[in-house]
């Protein structure tokens, strides 16, 4: 019997990652069902659980690979990069490697957060990346000057986050995406340094 290599089980992972966040994306946790989860991947329950151990093992290991690359997204543009990527999903896109795809998950994320202890205890040991992130970013933006320098930066971070926990239930509420870019203008311009003119 031939031996899978590890490129054909990253790629079977990605693949199980990518049609699970559809998924997720179109049902929600609860109505992410096994069947769904086999018709969106196109694979059998076995080939997905032989990856996860179960179906909340499989949405924790998608909202940790999709907050790793918020993270990403951070550590070169910002927080607020992230934000503008969440509304500028063309409208009907099915593109699972859209940034707003990150959204279906975050909405599962946040409400799970609310309703379940032992989601939020798992969690908790996988959410700091995105902070850490912000955090380091925002740390070199002071650093070259660029950031305002009379708020501490963990307020700063706390700020942007809170912002974007509040685009994400503006967009879950289906509200419209387009009147948020000058919102994020704005919520851009207030962390940055403003040199006085004298």
């Amino acid at each position: 019997m031939p031996r899978v290599t590890q490129d054909h089980l990253d790629a079977r992972r990605r693949q199980i990652l990518d049609g699970s966040r559809t998924c997720f994306t179109r049902h929600g946790y609860e109505g992410a069902t096994v069947r769904r989860l086999e018709e969106a991947t196109g694979l059998s329950r076995g080939a997905i659980f032989h990856h996860f151990r179960d179906k909340e093992s499989l949405f924790l290991a998608l909202a940790e690979d999709d907050a790793h690359r918020m993270a990403e997204v951070v550590a070169e543009q910002g927080l607020v990069q992230v934000m503008r990527d969440l509304i500028a999903a063309p409208a009907g896109s099915e593109a699972v490697d859209h940034p707003a795809y990150w959204l279906g998950t975050r909405l599962e994320v946040s409400r799970r957060l609310r309703t379940d202890h032992e989601f939020r205890a798992r969690w908790a040991e996988r959410s700091q990346e995105l902070t850490s992130a912000t955090r380091a970013r925002l740390s070199r933006q002071r650093a070259a000057g660029k950031l305002r320098d009379d708020v501490e930066v963990d307020v700063l971070t706390a700020y942007l986050e809170l912002v974007l926990e509040g685009l994400v239930s503006h967009l879950a509420r289906g509200l419209s995406a387009e009147a948020m870019g000058p919102v994020l203008d704005l919520v851009e311009d207030s962390v940055r340094r403003h040199r006085s003119s004298d």
